[in-house]
């Protein structure tokens, strides 16, 4: 780790000018020699580190916006142990930075990072309006385990949304391919032939849960794959869309119930993966306000068996 770094995790009250002037004037030694910012410290090196003077360690500005991001971070926190953090991602916070963009669960983990200088990483993506579980690693060595995880599709996920019509049948497999098309502000995925250019497979299972007449259906869905908007663009492709999805919901002379919010009706529900140190993570989010509101105005039991545990892994 760097000379800088290491002083910046062990001493989070110090601003980073002067660290970098502690070890300018020579005051920071390592094995008794001066030491530059940039070099790098290894196990068992020593490390004198001068006296630090109380007024060198009042709060950074930044302080107090990265205490109201920790507290947040842990507001949302479903599970954390050593490795592992499952965090309750809201609806519309973004989960990575983008053009117009500066809120994101990426740039908030910078808060937790801990005295080794290592940060949590992201090692999945949720939607910016998907709510629900959102798996980061808090070590490298749980990176890359949880990143082959996610390669090998060992990670079980299931997703609750609630769509316009009743699926028939109701339970299936729906398989396509989707590619991205670039739009005037956004990407849209569209179905695309085998072979078409930029074209993946994408494979979901699919399970009625519950029905409220025959206009709505709470559906869970287990992707096998794990494409950009592969449950909203399936979904819309079998006729019986997302609620409240701006981009590929497109049934005409469909209307809103009232009483509903008119906000993507996705939740990420449960997550499922081999702990890195042995085991199984296995977390469930609860129903976001929005979708706990039209779950009430509906009379849906969230409670209910969900069939899709059934369903093939492939």
């Amino acid at each position: 780790m760097r000379v800088d770094r290491f002083l910046e995790g062990r001493f989070p009250g110090l601003s980073f000018s002067h660290i970098q002037r502690i070890i300018r004037k020579g005051e920071l030694r390592v094995d008794g020699k001066r030491a530059q910012p940039k070099d790098r410290l290894t196990a068992g090196q020593m490390v004198r580190i001068p006296p630090l003077k109380l007024d060198a360690t009042k709060p950074r500005p930044g302080d107090e916006a990265d205490e109201k991001n920790r507290e947040f971070l842990k507001s949302i926190t479903l599970h954390e142990d050593a490795d592992v953090l499952v965090l309750n991602k809201p609806m519309g916070l973004s989960v990575q930075g983008g053009s117009g963009t500066t809120r994101h669960l990426d740039g908030m983990l910078e808060v937790l990072r801990d005295t080794q200088g290592q940060r949590p990483r992201l090692v999945h993506r949720l939607d910016k309006d998907t709510a629900g579980c959102l798996l980061v690693a808090k070590t490298r060595f749980a990176a890359a385990a949880l990143a082959k995880t996610f390669r090998s599709r060992a990670a079980r996920k299931i997703y609750w949304a609630l769509v316009a019509g009743v699926p028939k049948p109701r339970q299936g497999r729906i398989s396509t391919f989707l590619a991205k098309e670039e739009r005037e502000e956004d990407s849209y995925m569209r179905i695309a032939a085998h072979g078409d250019e930029g074209a993946s497979h994408a494979v979901t299972y699919y399970a009625v849960v519950e029905t409220s007449a025959q206009t709505l259906a709470w559906v869970s869905l287990k992707p096998v794959t794990g494409r950009t908007h592969q449950l909203r663009a399936h979904m819309a492709h079998s006729g019986y869309p997302i609620v409240g999805d701006p981009r590929y919901f497109s049934k005409e002379n469909w209307e809103l119930p009232g009483g509903m919010q008119n906000r993507l009706h996705l939740l990420a529900r449960r997550i499922a993966v081999p702990h890195p140190r042995g085991g199984v993570v296995d977390i469930t989010a609860p129903l976001p306000p929005h979708m706990q509101q039209s779950w009430n105005l509906l009379g849906l039991d969230a409670t209910r068996y969900d069939p899709i545990e059934e369903a093939p892994q492939e």
